[in-house]
């Protein structure tokens, strides 16, 4: 009875050895991960990055084989011992092809197995199909504006063309990207753009990249007109600086800040402005559109009988009794009329912002399509809502004192993909013409043959 006892107590902890081992990370059956897509392409000289983990008891042997058809025995790229290395990277070079050889497509045939005593190690296999691209995208501009002012925008119409197309834009010898809308017909492409004010100089090139990694940068031959805009020094007030300033340093700067009065038009002038500014440029870069056919607007003009108040980029310098003290870019026009005057859209479009936005009081912008964007700032009342649509004509707001305004105005702005305009450009009929309609015509006649 006692040895019957003592042979069932060790078959229950032979049992429970085994279960422990079994959960013990040693014993793990998960197997090996191969984090490689299952088609790659490339152009034959940039190596291909195989990435395999197993997180658990790691890798202990890998192979990796190329094969150019079924019947090929295939080329060894890697074989052999990891080392229980748990997430390895491996940079595969591919083989160069014979004399007169040209070979479309691969396969890659991956086989891992990781360091687990369970079964003698987890594995995994995988084939991944390779095809072979040499050749660049081909881009042809159809039509563009033949100029672009400096703090004004442009158009251009263009085809992209490759088998394996992977990305189209615009890029600024600035860096700045514009999205490039499909137009028309698949392969062909339009686009507004901007130079930027404060930019003197200005480049754009179409980028057109393909899968593996080819890619083809044209520029489009825009005369490059620069402008000289308005420099202004501004001698700040006592009454300036311990009221419009005061107040909203007091609304927005940080509580526990003990600032100065000269502190407290720093921050709102540079920091304040900054953060009010990446908020429009981060919602006016936005373009929804998967396709465009058609684009037409009438001309910007918010408020009747307005005055111009301000200029558009008239960069500004503050002093305080001879001293400097900061500075800044005012990007927009100022239109006045009478107090709490109506503001107009006369174009119909989304509001896509419509709140308080620190030195632009009450801030509303609005979107037309193409990329392109108005704003209107300093409003003492909205009479829509984010996301409404505004037919043509309709009175989106009333003019005011909000945000860093001393009189009742209108700060009104024209952006192109997150950069600001001269709004008078949009308030010309001849400009537009020349400028979006005619290069949007001259390319709908190249992609559709005269219609």
């Amino acid at each position: 009875m006692k040895k019957s006892k003592s042979i069932g107590l060790m078959l229950i902890l032979i049992a429970m050895a085994v279960f422990f081992a079994s959960n013990l990370s040693i014993f793990e059956r998960n197997s090996p991960q191969i984090l490689v897509d299952d088609v790659l392409y490339t152009d034959l000289k940039t190596p291909i990055w195989v990435r395999i983990k197993d997180e658990e008891s790691g890798m202990k042997n890998i192979k990796i084989t190329l094969k150019k058809s079924a019947n090929d025995p295939g080329t060894v790229l890697a074989d052999g011992r990891v080392g229980m290395k748990k997430d390895l990277s491996l940079q595969i070079n591919l083989p160069k092809a014979g004399f007169k050889e040209k070979i479309e497509s691969y396969t890659m045939e991956i086989w891992a197995k990781d360091s687990s005593l369970w079964n003698l190690g987890n594995e995994s296999k995988k084939q991944v199909l390779i095809i072979t691209d040499t050749t660049r995208p081909k881009v042809e501009v159809l039509s563009h504006s033949r100029q672009i002012e400096q703090g004004g925008a442009g158009s251009v119409v263009f085809e992209a063309s490759d088998a394996n197309l992977a990305r189209v834009y615009i890029q600024t010898k600035k860096g700045k990207i514009f999205k490039a809308i499909p137009y028309l017909k698949e392969g062909y492409y339009a686009a507004l753009l901007a130079w930027d004010a404060k930019d003197e100089e200005f480049e754009a090139f179409i980028m057109a990249e393909d899968r593996a990694g080819n890619a083809t940068k044209e520029r489009i031959k825009y005369q490059a007109l620069k402008r000289k805009y308005r420099i202004s020094n501004i001698k700040l007030s006592d009454k300036f600086l311990d009221g419009k300033i005061e107040s909203l340093a007091h609304q927005y700067a940080p509580q526990s800040s003990n600032l100065t009065r000269f502190e407290k038009f720093k921050f709102v002038n540079e920091t304040l402005r900054d953060d009010n500014e990446k908020l429009i440029r981060e919602i006016t870069a936005q373009v929804p559109e998967e396709k465009i056919e058609n684009f037409s607007i009438h001309l910007f003009l918010p408020l009747k009988n307005a005055m111009k108040v301000a200029d558009f980029a008239d960069h500004r310098y503050y002093s305080y009794e001879e001293e400097f003290i900061s500075d800044s870019y005012h990007m927009g026009l100022d239109l006045a009329s009478v107090a709490q005057a109506p503001i107009i859209s006369n174009n119909a479009g989304r509001v896509v912002f419509a709140e308080e936005n620190g030195i632009y009081g009450l801030n509303l912008i609005l979107y037309h399509g193409f990329g392109l964007y108005s704003l209107y700032g300093h409003c003492s009342s909205k009479s829509v809502e984010l996301g409404e649509m505004v037919s043509a004509g309709s009175v989106i707001a009333r003019t005011g004192l909000s945000g860093l305004a001393l009189g009742d105005h209108l700060h009104f702005g024209v952006l192109v993909q997150g950069v600001e305009t001269r709004p008078e450009q949009w308030q010309d009929r001849k400009w537009l013409e020349n400028n979006i309609y005619k290069i949007l015509n001259e390319g709908r006649r190249a992609i559709l043959g005269g219609k």
